[in-house]
């Protein structure tokens, strides 16, 4: 086993998942000022240290992908957050990409920025304590959506990445995720989403990327969010597996889903039948940011000195999606 495949194992083993917390500033005040929280350095540092510091930690989550502000910040106990992180036994992360921009010649697409001066700042997170890193590449499905151009140069883009990232002693986690936005129906999203999938692999394997030593990070199969025809969580479950067995080389040590604009419940129920039916050598587990924070947040947006209740809160939903990374969860857990 090589050392990345070590630390994507320790971040993915027995049903523990990732901790999306690496929300942009901007979207963070967004999420703040929903629940009428002002957002500042303070304010973000103390929601996200209370999540770092919960009992949960210990059983459920196996990493924490942090934002740039939050891996230099210090905790209230004086401890760096990355070492607060690692105290519960989780691995923490970085988003080092710097954002989806229009992609030239199809502004409607976009493509995601952040190679230039990448070496230096792996360097830097890895000082600061992190070992595995993200970068997402965001695709939207129309008409004429995803193009070949935007396919091609976002795979590009994520290989060259990965590249630099396992120099670096780091595990990079994928993440081609063909949004949920538009009427199309899922049959559409599985075609999409197995183009996308296969083009990142086959420009991983063209950079000579280690793939025992990366996460793929991948949305589910779904219809449109605004499509009539919507698909049973049987079927998604189907659908999903069909699409990551066709696409995904056997090398992956595992898979963790992002929610994608699911809720909480679904992305929970979604992930669970896919592990019943996982009938691939792959992990399957969870890499949530709001199906992970979101009831945790408005329970804490109340009084945000009410420590307990919101890491209750945050406990609770941990358990859930680890129970469903095993195959065990019920909707009579949730009450």
């Amino acid at each position: 086993m090589s050392e990345l495949n070590k630390i994507a194992l320790r971040i993915i083993s027995d049903g523990k998942g990732i901790l999306a917390a690496d929300e942009s500033n901007a979207t963070m005040t967004k999420r703040l000022e929903a629940v009428n929280v002002k957002s500042n350095p303070e304010n973000r540092l103390l929601f996200r240290e209370i999540l770092f510091s919960s009992e949960g930690m210990k059983d459920f989550i196996g990493g924490v992908i942090l934002y740039d502000e939050t891996i230099n910040q210090i905790s209230s106990k004086g401890k760096s957050i990355p070492d607060l992180i690692s105290a519960s036994g989780a691995v923490p992360g970085i988003k080092v990409d710097t954002g989806a921009k229009d992609l030239a010649n199809s502004s409607q697409e976009k493509i995601t920025e952040g190679l230039d001066g990448l070496r230096d700042r792996l360097k830097k997170y890895y000082d600061l304590g992190a070992r595995f890193t993200k970068w997402r590449g965001v695709y939207s499905i129309g008409e004429k959506y995803p193009s070949k151009l935007a396919i091609s140069s976002n795979a590009h883009a994520l290989a060259r990445y990965s590249a630099l990232v396992q120099e670096s002693g780091m595990v990079p986690i994928v993440e081609p995720e063909v949004l949920m936005d538009g009427n199309h129906s899922a049959e559409v999203c599985l075609n999409k989403t197995s183009e996308v999938i296969k083009k990142c692999f086959e420009e991983l394997i063209l950079h000579k990327v280690d793939l025992s030593g990366i996460i793929l990070k991948p949305n589910m199969i779904l219809s449109g969010s605004l499509s009539k025809d919507k698909i049973s969580n049987e079927e998604v479950s189907t659908k999903t597996l069909e699409c990551l067995k066709n696409s995904v080389p056997s090398e992956v040590p595992g898979i963790a889903f992002l929610s994608g604009g699911q809720s909480e419940i679904e992305s929970t129920k979604n992930l669970n039948l896919i592990n019943n039916n996982n009938n691939t050598n792959f992990i399957m587990t969870y890499s949530y940011g709001r199906a992970l924070q979101q009831s945790a947040l408005k329970v804490w947006s109340k009084n945000i000195k009410d420590i307990v209740s919101t890491q209750n809160t945050f406990n609770h939903r941990a358990k859930m999606c680890t129970l469903a990374a095993q195959g065990k969860w019920s909707i009579e857990l949730e009450n």
